[in-house]
């Protein structure tokens, strides 16, 4: 058993030993997992400089990551299930996501119970901690990796670093976000570049060396400030690269911890299904995880039955190469090469075969396997990618080991009437109200429709998203071309829409090295959910907010012009823009979209068809019974909102 040590640092009730349901009251226990992984099994072989870091007597590379696990106090009373969270940048968030409850301070490491959902139905959840560059605290779980050497001497080569400033700052990190950075090797270095972006897919420039400089090992200074709105990107020398790709092995060997009991296993006595979720990022993980094979532990076993990958779109990431920086998402390498899809096809841009399951068919061990995005991901410009081939002529049908669906007329994370304005996920601040909608209630039936799956052979209801063959996938130029007007609201520009490139990552790409900058070719199709009358997206799973419509909401913002760059989209956030409360008020907005009043007789009466349609999801299995109160109730609050803020 590669899990070599226990660490429990603290156990206590959870949530102050309040009850929930039949489950009873639940117990949080936090502590440190030591790991001893084998160089030389072959379960292990995809794992990059894993042979270059050091071993133990026994042969074996050793490392460690902080988990918490939060589990009924009386085992007996739960599902025997548990569900691993791949943690987002080192937060703990599967509970507070499922339960619908507020996602705590960065700096703190309360689990908020929101509503009880997944504790009240008995899952347990052990959140582990997989990068290696988040800086580890109680509020943050992180993973202390092995470095490498290699012939005794340290290891250097090139970094790329990519930097969006939402304000004129003259000093950054040389990190994704506030992470740990990879040192410059030499802050005289002549040879380090420092590049700007007007826009994503922009040319280039080249700014003189003479213009900055790295004031230590960590950081660099532009003389004139990096200005909001552009993309930099700092590519230098650098020292110490650790193996990355443990990140993996440290959430595949803890899933197999899970799964078996043993006497002296004072955390846990073993769980009957182990499933894994993951958002954006850590969605992206589970993708790379499953590209690599990575569902067999050490013994050949399988690790994970069902995996629940989030908005994750298309991609992989940075999470197994040398200087690897996993939080990076949009700057062009590893994880935004083909293949994009699950079945194996043959890419007519590189002329490469390859498939996202096609070593884990060769090895007869893929999960189940639920794939959800929001529209974001299609206006980030590769979600089409997973459903529809490179030159976007064909539709994809989905693997038999999977399904796929688009919460439509959705963003990145979950929308809600009192987080319509403010700083986005990155820091930047959106042109447009943010998207209000709420699709916590379709992730919760993924989950339930996954169990059932695995546990009981229950087929779960097909994949929806948007398709070629009856026009709902559509490119972003001709949505925008074809879009409805709304008063006050700017379209992104055509020619600045984001795009997946084909990338040439340099000569020693097979050893998981780059070359920087990346080469970059011919552009990959990029498709959209086109849209019905009223702007909200055709295709996907349609909530009441789509159906029984009370605004347009989409997947698509732009940055605000006191961020920068007011042309460009922001990353993750949607948009939504109310219908007029009345027919006075459509006329003087001159608003092509039908106003509330001439829709709904009355609240009674809007009230009345949300729930049909959300009973209609529910027969589906779309959405569960229990939360159709749960969807009448938010659609109502955003009704409110529509009449108070148009009326």
């Amino acid at each position: 058993m590669p899990v070599v040590s226990v660490d429990i640092k603290t156990r206590q009730p959870y949530a102050d030993g309040a009850m929930f349901g039949a489950t009873g009251d639940y117990e949080r226990i936090d502590g440190v997992l030591g790991f001893a992984v084998d160089p030389g099994n072959p379960a292990n072989s995809a794992i990059v400089d894993l042979e270059y870091a050091p071993v133990d007597g026994d042969g074996c590379v050793r490392f460690e990551s902080d988990f918490t696990l939060v589990a009924p106090r009386d085992p007996s009373k739960g599902n025997g299930r548990v569900i691993v969270e791949v943690v987002n940048r080192g937060r703990r968030r599967t509970i507070a996501f499922f339960n619908r409850g507020p996602a705590p301070p960065i700096d703190s490491d309360a689990i908020p119970e929101g509503d009880g959902f997944l504790l009240r139905h008995g899952y347990s959840v052990l959140s582990i901690g997989w990068q290696w560059d988040v800086y580890r605290s109680n509020a943050l779980l992180g993973l202390e990796a092995p470095g490498i050497s290699i012939d005794g001497q340290r290891v250097t080569g090139q970094a790329c670093v990519e930097m969006r400033p939402n304000l004129k700052e003259r000093t950054r990190l040389l990190a994704n976000r506030e992470h740990q950075p990879y040192p410059v090797a030499d802050t005289n270095d002549p040879d380090a570049v420092l590049l700007v972006q007007d826009w994503e897919d922009g040319p280039d420039t080249v700014i003189p060396r003479s213009q900055w400089h790295f004031p230590d090992p960590e950081h660099v200074t532009l003389e004139s400030g990096f200005e909001p709105g552009k993309i930099y990107y700092v590519i230098y020398t650098a020292a110490n690269p650790v193996v990355v790709g443990c990140g993996m092995l440290a959430i595949r060997e803890a899933a197999t911890w899970l799964r078996v009991a043993s006497e002296d296993n004072a955390v846990h006595n073993g769980y009957e299904r182990v499933y894994g979720h993951g958002v954006s990022q850590c969605g992206r993980l589970l993708r790379h995880m499953l590209y690599l094979g990575l569902n067999l532990d050490q013994d050949g076993r399988p690790v994970f039955d069902g995996l629940l990958p989030h908005v994750a779109g298309g991609r992989m990431g940075e999470f197994n190469h040398r200087f690897a920086q996993p939080s990076c998402q949009s700057n062009p390498g590893f994880g935004h090469q083909f293949p994009f899809a699950d079945d194996t096809l043959i890419d007519p841009l590189t002329e490469q075969t390859d498939g996202l399951l096609r070593r884990l068919r060769e090895l007869d061990a893929v999960p189940k396997i639920i794939y959800t995005d929001s529209a974001a991901e299609y206006w980030r410009g590769d979600a089409a990618l997973t459903h529809i081939d490179s030159t976007g002529v064909q539709d994809l049908e989905p693997a038999p080991e999977t399904r796929r669906y688009l919460f439509a007329g959705t963003q990145h994370l979950p929308g809600d009437p009192d987080l319509m304005v403010g700083q986005g996920p990155d820091g930047s601040t959106g042109m447009h109200p943010y998207n209000a909608v709420d699709y916590i209630p379709l992730l919760r039936a993924a989950l339930f429709n996954l169990d059932r799956w695995v546990s009981e052979g229950i087929q779960p209801p097909p994949s929806l998203y948007p398709r070629l063959h009856d026009r709902t996938a559509t490119s972003g130029a001709d949505y925008l071309a074809n879009s409805v007007t709304v008063p006050g609201r700017t379209l992104p520009d055509p020619d600045r829409l984001w795009r997946i490139r084909e990338i040439d990552v340099g000569p020693y790409a097979k050893r998981g090295i780059a070359s920087y900058p990346v080469r970059e070719g011919r552009e990959y199709t990029h498709l959209v959910p086109a849209a019905d009358a009223d702007g909200n997206d055709a295709s996907g799973i349609r909530l009441p907010d789509l159906t029984v419509p009370v605004g347009t909401h989409t997947g698509w913002n732009l940055r605000h012009p006191d961020t920068g760059s007011p042309e460009q989209l922001i990353s993750m956030q949607g948009s939504t823009h109310w219908f007029p409360a009345t027919e006075a008020q459509r006329d003087a907005d001159y608003d092509p979209r039908p106003s509330l009043e001439s829709r709904y007789a009355s609240r009674e009466q809007y009230a009345f068809k949300v729930r049909e349609a959300a009973t209609r999801l529910a027969d589906d299995r779309y959405l569960l019974a229990e939360d159709i109160d749960l969807v009448v109730n938010s659609c109502l609050q955003r009704y409110d909102c529509a009449v108070g803020e148009t009326g």
